[in-house]
Parts: structure tokens; C-alpha cells; sequence
């Protein structure tokens, strides 16, 4: 199943002191991925705040963001490490209780992997869908929102990258899902950064999407637009409901970029992808209201 070569293993390190499952109580060493020697080139920052790698001519291609999620390779219980100790007991029995789900569900995206294994493109991407799947029976105090959004992103990504090696494989359609749960997410949200209900700021440090630079509450403002727009017409039933959605969507992007042109903090780069995404958005409305208009 390993992806790299004997090289690109020396990429990363396992942990010296081992980490007690709190769910099934069995012991495992968290693989961490090296850093500095070459191992990570830097390439373009994409419209999605993803950022692309080269790959490296003495290490390979290298899949960063397949270290981040910890899991349990016995009970798949899977989290953000500052997470994965700190559970209610009723949320240890509820995802104990889910323990057959989860086996399940990799199996079925990913037939037989091992988490005892070293992280590749498809441990990394199941570590992302597991750790969903966890955050959905985690409490409100655990800010599962966001993390989720962020979980539900980078899956789509790295199954997109799944598709362009092994076509064959429907990750495709388990993209295309994930791109969903992440519009609903990153909407969600928007609702509590608004009225509350989840402490979204001990989020922060996770808010990425990314890992090379953290946009924080922007990105979610910048990816809510984002994604509305993009999949609009699937979260849409008609041509008003379609308009409504990203007229929302470019209000609070007006937010994001009317304050980066008053504030010299705001990074320009976030700034003139925004001031790109409204004109984009508003050009999608002035279609949607034509159409609406020549229906009438």
C-alpha cells in the first residue's frame, strides 16, 4: 500500500513516549513529519487557500498535511492532537459504540489500510474522514464546527489528489461529498462567529485551511463565498434561492474586503483574492437577476 519510496520514509519520526488511546485504551506512537532539509518546496497558493508542493527530486512527493490528524489504528478514533485526550464520557461511549462504523466506512472508500503503517496520500486522507466522523460525536465545548469544516476541506483535496493517480477508484464522488460538507460547515460557521453557540476562537490555531499559513477568521469569511459560489447551483433549488445565497455570501465578503483596504495588517494577499471573489460573485448575480427578470 506505501506510496513512497525507502527515501521519501525518512521523511518522518515517530514519537518516543506512547499515546494511550482514551477510547480503547491501546498505545500507539504518533508519526510526525520532519522538518527543514529540502523536504517541502513551497509552489502556488490556489483560489481554494490551498497551498501546492513540488516535488522533491530527494525525498519525492511529500503529502504534509497526511501527519496532522491523529488516529488510533486499532479503534480509528480520530482527532486534531490537542483534541485527542480531552473527551466526556459520554462522548468516549458514543464513539466507542462507533467503533464498526468507522471500520467500515474505510473499508468501503479504501478497501484494507493499516494505521500502524507510515502516513501516505490514503492514510492521510482516511485520517481526515475519520476524524468528521469523530468531531460529529464530540461536544459543543470541543468547537467541532469548525474543525469539521477544515477536516471536510482538506479531505476534498487530498481525494482529489487520490482521483488524479488512481482514476479507476470513484474519489471523485467522495470529493465532490466532502466539497459539500464543507460549504454546510463553513456556513455554520459564519452562524457562530455571529450568535455563538461554540467557542469558534480555540478553533483558531486549526483555521488554515491550510497548514503554511493561517488566513483564521477571514478564511472562513473568504471560503464560505467561495464555496457558495462554486457550488451554488447544487445548494440551490431555484434561480431566487441561488441569487439570495451568494448575495449573503458577498455581503460578508464586503466585510472582509473593506476592512483589509483600511487596515494595513490584513494581508494584501487574502485582501485582493477577495476583492477578485466579490467582482466574481457579482457577476454571477447580475446573470442570475437577467434570468429571473427574462422568466418573469
Amino acid at each position: 500500500m506505501a506510496i513512497f519510496s525507502q527515501a521519501v520514509k525518512k521523511v518522518s519520526f515517530r514519537g518516543k513516549e506512547p499515546v494511550i488511546c482514551p477510547i480503547c485504551k491501546a498505545e500507539h506512537h504518533k508519526e510526525e513529519l520532519m522538518s527543514g532539509g529540502g523536504r517541502l518546496i513551497a509552489g502556488k497558493l490556489t483560489q481554494e487557500l490551498r497551498r501546492l508542493y513540488e516535488e522533491s527530486k530527494k525525498y519525492g512527493k511529500i503529502h504534509p498535511l497526511a501527519y496532522v490528524i491523529q488516529t488510533c489504528p486499532k479503534c480509528l478514533y480520530s482527532s486534531f492532537p490537542k483534541d485527542f485526550s480531552l473527551l466526556k464520557e459520554e462522548n468516549i461511549k458514543a464513539i466507542r459504540d462507533t467503533t464498526t462504523h468507522r471500520q467500515k466506512l474505510t473499508q468501503v472508500l479504501f478497501n484494507n489500510i493499516d494505521f500502524n503503517n507510515d502516513r501516505d496520500l490514503v492514510l492521510g486522507t482516511a485520517s481526515y474522514i475519520l476524524a468528521i466522523d469523530c468531531y460529529h460525536l464530540r461536544s459543543h465545548d470541543t468547537a467541532p464546527t469548525p474543525k469539521k469544516a477544515v477536516c471536510s476541506m482538506r479531505a476534498a483535496w487530498m481525494l482529489d489528489d487520490l482521483y488524479s493517480e488512481a482514476s479507476y477508484r470513484p474519489y471523485d464522488k467522495a470529493r465532490d461529498f466532502y466539497y459539500m460538507e464543507a460549504v454546510k460547515n463553513y456556513a455554520k460557521c459564519l452562524e457562530i462567529m455571529e450568535r455563538g453557540g461554540e467557542p469558534i476562537e480555540s478553533a483558531g490555531y486549526i483555521l488554515g485551511p491550510d497548514q503554511d499559513h493561517n488566513w483564521g477568521f477571514d478564511g472562513i469569511i473568504y471560503l464560505n463565498a467561495f464555496l457558495t459560489k462554486k457550488f451554488s447551483n447544487q445548494l440551490s433549488e431555484s434561480v431566487e434561492e441561488e441569487y439570495k445565497m451568494l448575495e449573503k455570501a458577498k455581503r460578508y465578503l464586503s466585510k472582509l474586503y473593506g476592512t483589509g483596504k483600511s487596515s494595513k495588517s490584513k494581508p494584501t494577499v487574502i485582501v485582493d483574492m477577495s476583492k477578485d471573489l466579490y467582482d466574481e460573485i457579482g457577476k454571477v448575480l447580475d446573470t442570475l437577476k437577467s434570468k429571473s427578470v427574462s422568466a418573469s
